[in-house]
This record gives C-alpha cells, sequence and structure tokens, in this order.
C-alpha cells in the first residue's frame, strides 16, 4: 500500500525474471518421464523402478522441505534460489552420464535437493515483494513460468531438440548447462537488487526460533487442511505429468502425438492456474474454488480412464489439467493470508505443505507403475488419482467451514 508504480514494475519484474528458475527446473524435472519410454530401454529398467525415477524429485521433499522451508525465511529468496538452480543443474549433467538406475536415481534425488529451493523461495520472493492481498497474481506468474518448462520439454525437447542433439543424454547436459547459466545471471542480478536485505534480522538460525516456527507451523489447524489439499495435489500432478505420455504410447499412440497430448494437460493446467485466482479472488472463494478445483479434476481422470484416445481422453486431459492447476496457485496463495503465517512464516508453511505433500508426490508415480506391474493396466493407478480429487473435495469443504 502506498508503493509506486515504478516499484510495484520492478518487483513485477523481480518475479517475472525469477519465473525462470521454475522455467528451468521443470524442463529439467520431467525430460526424464518426457523420455521414460526410451530411457526405460536403454538401461533396461522394470516399471517399477520406472516410477521410483518419477518420483524420486517429490521424494527428496520428504525429508528436506520443512529444512528448506526454515532456511530459506532465513536466507532470503535471492541467495535460495540461485543455490537451488546451480543444485539442479549440476545433478542434470551427472544424469546425462548415469550408466544405470542407481547413478540415474542419485542424480534426481539432486535434483529434489535444488528443487526445493524454488518451490519455497518463489512464495518467499512474491511474500517480501508483496502484500498478503495481492500476492494471486505474482504467484501465477511463477507457476506459468513452471508450466512453460514442463510443456516445453514434452512439446520441443522430446520430438524436436532431443533427436537434433542425438537423443536424450545430449538434450540432459545442454540443458543442465543452460540451468547453471542462468543460477549465476539470477545471483548477479539478486545482489543487485538488493533482494535478501529487504529481511529483518529477526530469524537466525537459532534453536528457540526454530522450535518456536515449527511449532506455531505444524500447529495451525487451516495450514494442516491445506496439507491435505496439497498432498492430493501432488498426488495427480506428478501422477498425471509423469505416466501420461508412457499412458497414451501403450494405447498406440506415438512419441510425438503423446507428447502433444501432454503439452495439453499443461496447457490446461496453465489457464486454471490464471483464472482460478483471479475468479476466487474476485468472489473472495479461495476455499470454496478448492472445493470446485478438487471435483474438475475427479472428472478429468474419468474422462482419461475412459477416453482411449478418442475424443473424450483429450477432453479427459483437459479437464484434469483446469482442475489441478486452479488448485497449485491456491495453495501457494493461502498461506500468508492466514492468521499466525503471513509473510515471515511463508516459506517454513510452504515447507510444512510438501514435506508431507510429497508424499503423495512420490506415491503417484510410484503406484501408477507397480499396479501395472502388477495388473498389466494403467487404470488401477489412474482410478487412485481419481480418489485424489475427492479427497481434495472434501478437505477443501472442511476448511471452508473453519471461516464460515
Amino acid at each position: 500500500m502506498g508503493r509506486s508504480s515504478d516499484e510495484q514494475r520492478r518487483a513485477y519484474a523481480l518475479v517475472l525474471l525469477a519465473s525462470g528458475s521454475y522455467t528451468c527446473l521443470l524442463f529439467v524435472w520431467f525430460s526424464l518421464p518426457a523420455y521414460l519410454s526410451v530411457v526405460i530401454d536403454d538401461i533396461g529398467l522394470s516399471s517399477t523402478q520406472a516410477g521410483i525415477l518419477a518420483g524420486a524429485v517429490p521424494l527428496t521433499y520428504i525429508p528436506l522441505a520443512l529444512f528448506s522451508g526454515l532456511a530459506v525465511d532465513r536466507i532470503g529468496p535471492g541467495r535460495s534460489l540461485a543455490a537451488g538452480v546451480l543444485i539442479y543443474g549440476v545433478a542434470q549433467i551427472g544424469r546425462s552420464v548415469a550408466p544405470g538406475f542407481p547413478s540415474l536415481l542419485a542424480a534426481t534425488l539432486l535434483i529434489g535437493v535444488g528443487a526445493t529451493a524454488i518451490t519455497f523461495g518463489l512464495p518467499k520472493l512474491v511474500g517480501v515483494l508483496f502484500p498478503p492481498a495481492e500476492t494471486g497474481r505474482p504467484s501465477a506468474i511463477y507457476l506459468v513460468g513452471a508450466s512453460a518448462g514442463s510443456a516445453l520439454v514434452f512439446a520441443v525437447g522430446r520430438p524436436i531438440v532431443g533427436p537434433r542433439l542425438g537423443g536424450w543424454r545430449p538434450l540432459f547436459f545442454w540443458s543442465g548447462v543452460v540451468a547453471v547459466g542462468y543460477g549465476l545471471a539470477w545471483l548477479l542480478v539478486a545482489r543487485r537488487a538488493r533482494i535478501d536485505d529487504r529481511l529483518a534480522d529477526e530469524d537466525p538460525f537459532s534453536l528457540e526460533s526454530v522450535v518456536a516456527d515449527l511449532r506455531l507451523v505444524l500447529s495451525h489447524r487451516d495450514l494442516q487442511l491445506v496439507v491435505v489439499i496439497g498432498t492430493m495435489y501432488l498426488l495427480l500432478n506428478h501422477g498425471m505429468q509423469g505416466w501420461l505420455p508412457t499412458l497414451l504410447e501403450s494405447r498406440g499412440l506415438s512419441a510425438g502425438p503423446a507428447g502433444r497430448a501432454t503439452s495439453l494437460l499443461i496447457a490446461a493446467y496453465v489457464v486454471g492456474i490464471l483464472s482460478v485466482p483471479e475468479l476466487a479472488d474476485r468472489f473472495e472463494a479461495r476455499r470454496r474454488a478448492l472445493i470446485g478445483c478438487g471435483l474438475v479434476s475427479f472428472l478429468g481422470v474419468v474422462g482419461v480412464i475412459a477416453g482411449g484416445t478418442g475424443a473424450l481422453v483429450l477432453v479427459g486431459i483437459v479437464v484434469a489439467g483446469l482442475g489441478v492447476g486452479g488448485i497449485s496457485p491456491l495453495l501457494r496463495a493461502i498461506p500468508p493470508d492466514l492468521e499466525g503465517i503471513g509473510a515471515r512464516l511463508t516459506g517454513t508453511a510452504v515447507g510444512f505443505i510438501f514435506a508431507v505433500g510429497e508424499i503423495g508426490g512420490f506415491f503417484g508415480p510410484l503406484l501408477i507403475g507397480a499396479l501395472h506391474d502388477a495388473t498389466g493396466s494403467f487404470v488401477p493407478g489412474l482410478a487412485v488419482l481419481a480418489g485424489g480429487g475427492l479427497v481434495v473435495v472434501l478437505a477443501g469443504a472442511a476448511l471452508w467451514s473453519l471461516d464460515r
């Protein structure tokens, strides 16, 4: 309030530039799902091993997310984002030369270490630059940047860039190099903009402050329900994006159409990101919007199950993308506006959401792979994802009732 238009434009410019950290991350992250069928054949993976690799980054969040969120709140978003990008960039280069499943898994887990700094650093950056009532739109900006990364790897990286470079290993290598270059450039920008200097020096890494912050965050009733919703969101998101190309290929589509269909999922996800928070804020209905998004996600996954390779599956993909995309910005916009959380503990609160939530992010891809090994069908795993949408409906209704 009371900020000049120049300050506001500068804040938006910093968020837009920082969004590149999410774009690079999602390109790196989902380069493996985009090439999963090829990697399975080249390295000789089982479907369960492939599911573990697809869920390895979310798995990393489970033990690290709370610590990473606490660290981001204290170190600041500028340095945290730079460190995260450099870590996952180096890890992607490591993946490009991995000879087998153990080394590929280790490098993928390291990508997850860097990813935590991005997931919590960007909400912290928005919390530092904007008041709580204005966090919806800048949050949508960096989430669109994230979606651009995953869309690019499916629509351009796999069918165009990868073949021209010579396969998945060169694509992994050069995307890692680009990420490292971006990380160094962002570090220079963050230092010049003095982003981390805006933080108060009241959050040292003392045991007392850490314990007090954890006690407040972990016992917050509204936030606990957001954690449940976050778990189901990540189950749906990673399960769908991690296996959709391979699922469609198993139904007879070639890699190109399967990749484009996955890009359609991401495009619908972006529409959900952009439209749902704007509408929810306009009608002051963030919590009710979660209920609607959960129901839409459920219906979309049911359409994917029943659709084969015809028009129905495309409708299901679009509907699922809209629902899951709508949940994403609400998860990040609600914590700064909760009593007792605010901008000061945004990183820790989002860390709590993802520390628990990425259990769903890990088990989404894993269950699809394991159930496919057990039954020879992707339907049981997709049914689990559809159930996740119904859980979002129930948890969103409980969250709404607390606010009434």
